[in-house]
């Protein structure tokens, strides 16, 4: 990881709830970002040797896409603000990107009560080599306004209840399956969806179920223990082996 510069070249409302900034990277390695892996970001002024430092923490940024003249797409929240040209500061990459297994060939993505951008850069990844990828949106996601993503993705909403139609198929064809959920209480989201997994099928095997973890990272290093995670075999970092983890391996709480 390392800290660099760039500016935002260009920002686009892609539905009601997100826009889109394109960034033009000063520094060459972050545009080969791999996905799973972020960004720590702070907005500087125009004049580069003064920084805004409020917010304290820096904001967490999920890459969803490269365009064709290599600005990398940051995908936030309208409620935040920006301006073309503006510089900003960043420190990256953040984590280590997503593992996939060699012979996969269908992949689901489930996003509980959260905007599913984690998620969606590595669709683009998975067609290219010839896997399908449907998401499924739960909870607070269904509201997620998805006419912005590549059509070829199939894209489903659950209830309530985290169920959805054809449920019981779509989680016996998935070879794996990667998870993001609210971050206010990211623990007890995974443990609802682990018990679903395990009411649904009767086994969950290693690398099957992955949740992608989005804790506040202070440092973006390992070095605060800001963002440590318990697994069975110990503690872990997520901003250094994160984001995504097998969930079998994680301590998750007791429904």
């Amino acid at each position: 990881m390392k800290e660099s510069s760039a500016v935002i070249e260009r920002i686009r409302q892609v539905n009601s709830q997100y826009q889109q900034l394109e960034l033009a990277m000063v520094d060459d390695a972050l545009v080969r970002l791999k996905p799973g892996q972020s960004l720590l970001a702070r907005r500087i002024d125009r004049n580069p040797e003064i920084e805004h430092w409020d917010p304290y923490l820096r904001e967490h940024w999920w890459p969803v896409g490269m365009t064709a003249n290599k600005t990398l797409l940051i995908e936030r929240p309208m409620a935040f603000q920006y301006e073309p040209q503006q510089f900003v500061n960043l420190l990256g990459p953040i984590g280590e990107h997503y593992k996939f297994r060699k012979s996969l060939r269908n992949v689901l993505l489930v996003a509980y009560d959260t905007e599913p951008t984690p998620l969606t850069i590595m669709t683009p990844l998975l067609q290219k080599n010839g896997v399908s990828a449907t998401l499924v949106l739960l909870g607070k996601a269904r509201d997620y306004d998805t006419t912005h993503l590549p059509p070829t993705l199939e894209v489903i909403r659950g209830d309530d209840k985290l169920a959805w139609d054809g449920q019981v198929m779509t989680l016996g064809w998935a070879d794996q399956v990667f998870i993001v959920t609210g971050q206010d209480d990211e623990l007890y989201r995974f443990a609802e969806i682990m018990a679903m997994l395990r009411e649904k099928r009767l086994d969950i095997p290693a690398n099957y179920a992955f949740g992608v973890f989005q804790p506040i990272q202070p440092c973006g290093v390992g070095a605060c223990s800001a963002c440590m995670l318990r697994l069975k075999d110990g503690f872990a970092p997520v901003c250094t082996k994160g984001p995504a983890f097998d969930l079998t391996q994680v301590i998750l709480p007791n429904l």
